[in-house]
């Protein structure tokens, strides 16, 4: 016994100096997780979660405890929506060892705790090189003090853990490059660069994007610092040397953490034939159809300057986590840690948290970074409270150049900030409180009730993917196309195009039901009857007040397939399906600047009197159609001025018709070309849907024929099919 106390005496005295300096801020993250699970349990009355992201992360932690990673639902198959793989696997763990429903909050509130203590640790440490001790312990407070930070903490989300690495990962690399020197200006034992240590930095490196995918900046510091100083031999310290050799072998170890980046696209490029996510697919601007050069650049800009003007000066979307003004003092923090890292020979330290606050820019590529209380952005967020506090530091030397006794600026502004900070604590915890309690009401309860109401083989079409496969235990169908492979570019493109591709796909794929927001669906024609609802008014996290629950109704995909009538004896010789993407794509349409917001699913209901038809048409002779026909339903795309595309036929007609199906709210007249001749003009009176038919001359028409649709008159058309029709 003796012996073992004796072996264990040194490995534990070891631990014990390693976690010594974490325990301030331990206490405090715990006591502020007190708090923050106090008032959700007050609130909602049990365990509950502010975003229904955070139960995706449940779900694929349950789906690993299970043997089934990267699999979100039984017999939903391999899914590229998971963004963070490293969560989830260490949530795991805890479904295996039995918490189960929703007390595996508690496991993902312990992790939550521990980072954002971490977090605080490495914020400190990054700090004290640049400013010093004061302003080290300042910074540290700020992220303690900081409510989006303790929001998501304990919210079940990856957003601290995915801070934590990196900060971690710029302050290893800067020391790797920078290392501490004991007064007399020789290395100390931090200094030597040993191959222990690179590899400890590789690891950082490389599992940053395994968190988050913007963990990739982490791998790239970490490659920069191991390019630019490879480990030392053993034995060597850092100010050894190296033979050349050697050293460009020992540099091959930057390509380590950059190896990160690539995990996931190379496992999704080996199992799923594509390397991107469909959540790039859904939230990313860059590669958008809906987003040509000119508008992305826009819409990247005007989220720029959103973050500037609002989102770190305390605006509209953040005031309840920063002051009003924040801006102010980050920016000039900004230009003291320039300062800082040139006065005190750091300029790799200041360099590398420039790097990390500039991280926030990268949100700004995102269709939008405003969800879930702007969770995309507050993982750069560190780096602003260690750069407030170089601007503490760098006044409080100015003020004593003045007075040498005002020793007490640097402590006396950081404290004040982190001061302001806490002030909107109270806040930030009644939000997150609040926010659980509205999922739990909405989210939560209709998975429940899926659970008990659908049956077991029921495959439950969802926008929001989390909760409801969470507790319901049925198989989901992502109509966003997160957790679902193959939906996401659908969702990118429109309601019209979802509509479009669920008439494609096999019967049993298809949702029995759908638990859905009806506007964000935006797909009336597949929605059945109403089952229950959940409408929750108290709420700001909601994607809206009411989640409604649906039989799904297929009776009518096909619907719009073919035109209503045909001249006698002709048929359809091809079909463009306005808003089917692969109708457009093999028939070359140009979308025209066509965005997402204009791309509808509608039901069309049957036109009263004769069916208007261009002059000459041999189609004039039809009665009254709308007598007892039920409603077309279809896809199309709105705002129309022209359209474009190759009609593809087998073989060269003697002659044909142009059919179109098109509407217009005002009235407009479309000019209809062949090869680049106009061949006729359609009437669209205002507002009820037309299908207009137009001969075209056998003199213009081959295999394939370039047909234009150009408006002459009026503000704009909608446009849902087009056939070329002949003998």
């Amino acid at each position: 016994m003796r012996w073992t106390v004796s072996v264990l005496r040194g490995p534990l005295s070891q631990l014990a100096a390693r976690a010594r300096p974490y325990a301030p801020a331990l206490i405090a993250s715990a006591v502020l997780g007190a708090i923050c699970v106090r008032a959700i349990l007050t609130a909602a009355g049990h365990p509950a979660l502010p975003l229904d992201d955070a139960f995706i992360h449940l779900q694929y932690a349950r789906r690993i405890a299970e043997g089934a990673p990267f699999s979100y639902s039984h017999g939903g198959g391999y899914t590229t929506g998971a963004t963070s793989l490293l969560w989830p696997a260490l949530l795991a763990p805890f479904h295996a060892l039995g918490l189960r429903d929703l007390s595996l909050a508690y496991a993902a509130w312990g992790l939550g705790t521990l980072a954002h203590a971490a977090l605080a640790v490495e914020a400190a440490r990054i700090t004290q090189p640049l400013a010093g001790r004061a302003a080290a312990a300042g910074a540290g407070a700020m992220c303690l003090a900081f409510g989006a930070f303790t929001w998501f903490a304990w919210s079940g989300m990856e957003t601290m853990a995915f801070a934590w690495i990196l900060v971690r990962t710029a302050r290893v690399a800067a020391g790797w490059c920078e290392p501490d020197r004991p007064e007399g200006g020789a290395p100390g034992a931090d200094g030597a660069r040993t191959m222990r240590g690179a590899i400890g930095l590789a690891a950082l490196g490389g599992l940053a994007p395994l968190i988050r995918p913007e963990g990739a900046l982490a791998s790239l510091l970490a490659a920069i610092a191991l390019a630019a100083r490879p480990p030392a031999r053993a034995g060597a310290g850092s100010g050894g040397t190296t033979a050349p050799r050697l050293t460009d072998r020992r540099r091959l170890l930057s390509l380590v953490p950059l190896a990160g980046p690539a995990i996931l696209p190379a496992t999704h490029w080996a199992l799923a034939g594509h390397a991107s996510s469909t959540t790039a697919t859904v939230k990313w601007l860059v590669g958008n159809p809906s987003y040509p050069a000119p508008v992305l650049w826009k819409a990247i800009g005007a989220n720029v300057r959103l973050l500037f003007s609002d989102l770190i000066d305390g605006g509209h979307w953040t005031a309840i986590f920063l002051p009003e003004g924040s801006r102010v003092p980050v920016l000039l923090g900004a230009v003291a840690l320039v300062i800082a890292g040139a006065r005190r020979r750091r300029p790799v330290h200041a360099v590398f948290v420039l790097a990390i606050a500039l991280g926030a820019l990268l949100p700004c590529t995102y269709l939008s970074f405003l969800w879930n209380r702007m969770r995309y952005i507050w993982p750069f967020a560190p780096a602003w409270f260690v750069m407030v506090a170089c601007l503490a530091r760098e006044a409080g030397d100015a003020a004593r150049l003045l007075r040498p006794s005002l020793t007490y600026v640097t402590p006396l502004l950081a404290g004040a900030f982190a001061g302001a900070l806490a002030a909107r604590l109270p806040w930030a915890v009644r939000d997150l409180a609040q926010s659980a309690h509205a999922i739990d009401r909405q989210q939560v309860w209709l998975g429940r009730w899926a659970a008990e109401h659908l049956p077991e083989e029921a495959i439950v079409g969802v926008s929001d993917t989390g909760a409801i496969a969470y507790f319901s235990g049925r198989r989901t169908f992502d109509v966003v196309g997160l957790t679902t492979e193959g939906e996401a570019r659908h969702w990118v493109a429109g309601a019209g195009s979802r509509f479009e591709h669920y008439e494609a796909m096999p019967a049993a794929r298809r949702p029995t039901h759908f638990i859905v927001y009806p506007h964000w669906m935006a797909c009336p024609p597949v929605l059945g009857r109403e089952l229950v609802e959940a409408t929750v008014l108290d709420q700001t996290i909601l994607g809206g007040p009411t989640m409604v629950a649906y039989e799904a109704r297929w009776d009518r995909l096909g619907s719009g397939a073919a035109p209503v009538r045909l001249p006698p004896g002709d048929r359809i010789l091809d079909d463009i399906d306005v808003a089917d993407l692969e109708s457009e794509a093999a028939h070359g349409y140009d979308l025209a600047g066509g965005s997402d917001q204009e791309n509808h699913a509608v039901l069309l209901d049957p036109p009263e009197g004769a069916w208007p038809v261009a002059s000459g048409s041999e189609l004039r002779d039809g009665g009254p159609l709308g007598e007892g026909r039920p409603p077309i339903a279809e896809g199309g795309r709105w705002n129309r001025r022209v359209d474009r595309f190759t009609a593809r036929l087998e073989e060269a007609p003697a002659g044909a018709w142009l059919v179109a199906r098109v509407a217009s709210d005002a009235g407009a007249e479309l000019a209809v070309s062949i090869g680049g001749a106009e061949v006729g003009t359609i009437e669209v009176p205002a507002g009820p849907w037309v299908e207009a038919a137009i001969a075209l001359p056998p003199a213009r028409l081959g295999r394939q024929a370039q047909v234009e649709v150009a408006l002459r008159r009026g503000a704009s058309f909608q446009a849902f099919h087009y056939w070329i029709a002949g003998p």
